[in-house]
This record gives structure tokens, C-alpha cells and sequence, in this order.
């Protein structure tokens, strides 16, 4: 048994939910496939993964061992790309996760550039809200916006952006503008569900912090969509500087509460803490320093 080649091919059923799929990736007929991932539960003595008609999911040993066989995998390309390195350009597959609104807005465009630089490499981008487990799904490179959390993983600031609370003119001609954070509690507010605070919205000023707890009428576990409700005069709407830019340029919506400070987000390039960082790796984390970059 090739285990090397094994273990490839049970991350790539993992990574594309089908044997059929990972076959196509890989160049090999499905009963190759399977038996590869047979072969490598016989030598291991466990089931690694459970199998359906329709689908497949991972047992608990499966997941655990699915970590090592990452790592173990990550560890060979960054051994090879180091041996290359000055030899030949970065090459193979590389996996980026961002936020579905900055991924379309802020990063789509710098994908053709980066692709011509480097010839040789493959980009899969996927566009997720929620933050994934960058070992578990296979993520080489996460951009997050907002305060992380200690963790194992390695952290590299971008850009930062700020957050703004906004309403439509034609929301505050009919409820009125709120002069004070308080006063939130009387308006009809429109919330993100993935923020760190929930529904405690917190303003500073030179008299000190104000935290208001919220009772949206709406929530969205996507920006574009609060943003749009907000528009159309659904509501107050906090969200990133990104995102509301062009409506407050072009007077769709109005800043409000401009007397208090609201957070300052960084936005961040997140990758996997490793001895030896994956050449692709540290080209893509240089070129977004380049475009986006303002720390």
C-alpha cells in the first residue's frame, strides 16, 4: 500500500464529499479511489469514514485522523517548495477563505494579478461567513475582519476598517434621528448575526463607554443584506466601512451618532502556525500586504 498516495486520497473524499469527484481530482478511476481509502482503514483498523447511499460523513477517528494527514501533506509541500524555492515559481493548490461580502467586493479583482504572477499554482476560493477550522477544512490562508481570539493559529494584519451606524433618509424623516446611543432602543434596527457582541452595540466617547443592548427586527448573517434592508429604509444597520462607503457617498444612507467611536476592525490574513511557511503561502500573504495594506 502506497500510504503516502492513500492518504491523498482520503483528504480528497474528504474535501469533495464524493468518491466520484475525488477520482476526477485525483486522475483515477472510482474503484481505485475507494480502494485506496479501504486499504488505508485496513491498515489502521478503524472505520474513518461512514458511507450512504448518499452521503459520506467522518467517523471521530476519521476527523482526528484526517488533522494528521493535513498536516503530514502541508509538511511535504512546504519541504518541497522550500528545496525549489528560488528555483522554480510557486506552484500547486491553494485554498483561501474569506467573508462572502469582502471577498466579492475587495478581493475578487486581485485574483487575474496574482494568477499571472504565479503560473504554476491553483487558487480554489470559498466564500463563508462563519469562520471554518482552517486545519480541519484544509484552508491554507482565512482573511477574517474584526478582534480575534487567542489561538493557536498565526495572524498577519492587512488593512483595517472601521464600523459605522447608518439609516436611509427616508427612515429618519419618518422615526426620527437618534441623537444618543440610548436612544437606539426605540428604533427599528436590522442585526448581523455573527457579531462578537450579539446584539450589545458599544459606543465610546469623551464621557466614557455606552453599551445598548438591541432588539432587532431583522437579522442577517450576511453584511449585503442588512445593508440593503437598511437602504431601502428598514432600519438602523451598524456594519463595516466597506460595505456602507458607497451608499453614504452617494447619500443613500446617513452616518449616525457621530459624537461616539465605534470599533476599528483589522482585517487580517490567518494561517496555520508552521515551522516552515509554504512558499504559495507567503506569496499570497506579501501580495495582499501590497494591495491592501494600510498597517
Amino acid at each position: 500500500m502506497d500510504r503516502l498516495l492513500s492518504m491523498q486520497t482520503f483528504v480528497a473524499v474528504v474535501d469533495t464529499g464524493s468518491f466520484v469527484r475525488a477520482a476526477e481530482r485525483l486522475g483515477q478511476s472510482k474503484a481505485s479511489t475507494s480502494r485506496h481509502v479501504t486499504e488505508l482503514e485496513e491498515h489502521l483498523g478503524v472505520r474513518l469514514l461512514h458511507r450512504t447511499t448518499r452521503r459520506l460523513s467522518l467517523t471521530d477517528e476519521g476527523r482526528r485522523y484526517l488533522a494528521t494527514c493535513r498536516e503530514i501533506l502541508e509538511s511535504l509541500d512546504a519541504a518541497e517548495a522550500e528545496l525549489t524555492a528560488g528555483t522554480a515559481s510557486v506552484r500547486g493548490l491553494l485554498r483561501i477563505n474569506a467573508p462572502v461580502s469582502y471577498g466579492i467586493r475587495h478581493l475578487a479583482g486581485l485574483w487575474p494579478a496574482f494568477m499571472q504572477q504565479h503560473p504554476a499554482l491553483r487558487l480554489e476560493v470559498t466564500l463563508s461567513d462563519r469562520a471554518v477550522d482552517l486545519v480541519e477544512d484544509g484552508v491554507d490562508v482565512a482573511i477574517r475582519i474584526g478582534r480575534l481570539e487567542p489561538s493557536s493559529l498565526v495572524a498577519r494584519r492587512l488593512a483595517t476598517t472601521r464600523i459605522c451606524l447608518c439609516a436611509a433618509p427616508s427612515y429618519l424623516e419618518a422615526r426620527g434621528r437618534p441623537e444618543h446611543p440610548r436612544d437606539l432602543t426605540i428604533h427599528r434596527v436590522i442585526g448581523y448575526s455573527y457579531w462578537a457582541s450579539g446584539d450589545e452595540w458599544t459606543f465610546e466617547s469623551d464621557a466614557g463607554t455606552e453599551a445598548v443592548r438591541v432588539a432587532p427586527v431583522m437579522q442577517s448573517n450576511n453584511g449585503e443584506t442588512c445593508v440593503a434592508v437598511a437602504i431601502a429604509g428598514g432600519g438602523l444597520v451598524l456594519q463595516p466601512e466597506f460595505l456602507v462607503a458607497e451608499a453614504l457617498a452617494q447619500g443613500q444612507l446617513v452616518e449616525l451618532l457621530s459624537a461616539y467611536r465605534l470599533p476599528v476592525l483589522g482585517i487580517y490574513a490567518v494561517y496555520p502556525s508552521r515551522r516552515q511557511l509554504a512558499g504559495k503561502v507567503n506569496a499570497l500573504l506579501g501580495y495582499l500586504a501590497s494591495q491592501l495594506g494600510d498597517a
